[in-house]
């Protein structure tokens, strides 16, 4: 998975930025999951770079104001 940049985050929709923070968790779950049994993961820095994105996703969700989004 390559980085998500901010400025990607900022191109996206409510809808969109919705349904890849919901892909990121489940990603994120897979991956601790297989950090606490022990399986190799491909990258171990992986974890890391899903929790930051997930953050950014947040973030700038959390800028947008809460009038534009009952507005959609």
């Amino acid at each position: 998975m390559a980085t998500l940049k901010t400025r990607e985050i900022k191109d996206m929709d409510s809808e969109k930025l919705n349904k890849k923070l919901l892909e990121l968790r489940t990603e994120l779950a897979r991956e601790r999951a297989q950090a606490a049994t022990r399986t190799k993961a491909e990258n171990p820095k992986s974890i890391k770079m899903k929790r930051l994105a997930i953050a950014r996703i947040l973030t700038h969700m959390n800028k947008i104001p809460k009038t534009e989004e009952k507005a959609e």
